[in-house]
């Protein structure tokens, strides 16, 4: 079989479908990749997969959409795939409509977060996400969520009677406590051995959290903070790094940038956070969890289903600076609560979130 994964822009496709398509050709079926044009599909490509490019825009431009659409149109009317399968909101959407139109025999769909959930989003974008979603959905045969909330939402509103949550997944042998890592990555950035860090990794945007981190940073003055991640070009809001930076956290805050060596840096980490007002089921909990750190994200879908409270980290409200200076609070001044917590994390990520199992379901959903 040909199976084309669509998704928005490289950063999505290297980093959540790369996995995916590997095991795709490792059963024996021809995998294509379609998203925007980006510096990190050269990764993919040197693998051997052919990535073709979309002009997908991540914003509300009926213009942009439109020639988004045509250009998928042709795209799948050229290359006659036996399925196609789409992920994010408006790639989706615009990937599986394409795919009808284009006569594919079977559409696929990877829901990574409903936007008509973000409560920061007008209620006018959040009805159009809600009947986008559904429609598409019309014309979907195999629709699948990472999260289970996602998965009942979509049953219990009518957009997808049929829809299975499947969860996100990461290589344990990848992500797991490395001390050698820990003690060369805290060499290269001369970080005592017994400072404790804070790690923060995702793209550099409000609906992360990193006003309510930069302002609980306050009440744990003997950690230091580990930003990993920037802007995508895509991105639109406040500039958070500027944010960061004056924050007066001083040589307590390294804004790491980009980085390829993820592992090694929670490696060298001693705790988690993602304080985001949206999230689907996000990759890094994940990774941070399989890592063996114990994790403070806030109480919004996706992490709400990942951590355990009080057992594999903390759950705290949105938009709380001071609810999450007081958790990380206590890890920070509680070594011994951290180790117990970081294993019950990585033994849940081991039992729910290993990557071979999250494939082989979702495969098997696919057909394949």
């Amino acid at each position: 079989m040909k199976i084309i994964e669509i998704t928005n822009v490289d950063f999505s496709l290297r980093h959540f479908l790369l996995p995916l398509m590997r095991a795709i050709r490792e059963r024996g079926h021809e995998v294509v990749g379609a998203c925007a044009e980006g510096p990190l599909l050269d990764d993919v490509r040197a693998e051997g997969f052919r990535v073709i490019a979309v002009p997908f825009v991540r914003r509300l431009s009926p213009v942009a959409h439109v020639r988004a659409f045509w250009s998928l149109v042709r795209l799948l009317r050229d290359e006659k795939p036996d399925l196609v399968h789409a992920h994010m909101p408006i790639s989706g959407f615009l990937a599986r409509m394409a795919a009808r139109i284009a006569g594919v025999p079977k559409v696929a769909y990877t829901c990574h977060g409903f936007l008509f959930n973000h409560a920061s989003s007008s209620l006018p974008r959040r009805g159009l996400s809600f009947v986008l979603e559904w429609s598409a959905a019309r014309v979907t045969d195999v629709f699948m969520t990472v999260s289970e909330a996602e998965a009942r939402d979509a049953r219990r509103l009518g957009i997808a009677s049929h829809a299975e949550a499947i969860r996100n997944g990461r290589n344990p042998a990848v992500f797991r406590p490395d001390q050698w890592a820990r003690e060369r990555i805290r060499a290269e950035l001369g970080v005592p051995r017994d400072r404790v860090v804070i790690i923060a990794v995702s793209r550099l945007v409000w609906h992360k959290g990193y006003p309510e981190l930069a302002a609980a940073m306050r009440a744990v003055p003997e950690a230091e903070l580990w930003v990993v991640g920037e802007r995508l070009d895509s991105d639109r809001g406040a500039d958070m790094a500027a944010l960061l930076r004056s924050a007066g956290l001083g040589y307590r805050l390294r804004m790491l940038g980009y980085r390829a060596d993820i592992p090694a840096l929670l490696a060298a980490a001693d705790i988690f956070t993602l304080p985001s007002r949206f999230e689907g089921l996000p990759m890094s909990v994940i990774e941070a969890m399989l890592t063996g750190l114990p994790v403070v994200a806030t109480n919004v879908r996706g992490p709400a289903e990942q951590v355990i409270e009080g057992e594999t980290g903390f759950q705290v409200p949105a938009g709380d600076p001071a609810a999450l200076g007081s958790a990380l609070g206590r890890l920070v001044r509680d070594p011994d609560f951290r180790v117990r917590m970081g294993r019950a994390g990585r033994q849940r990520a081991l039992d729910c979130y290993d990557e071979a199992k999250i494939l082989s379901r979702t495969l098997d959903l696919l057909g394949l």
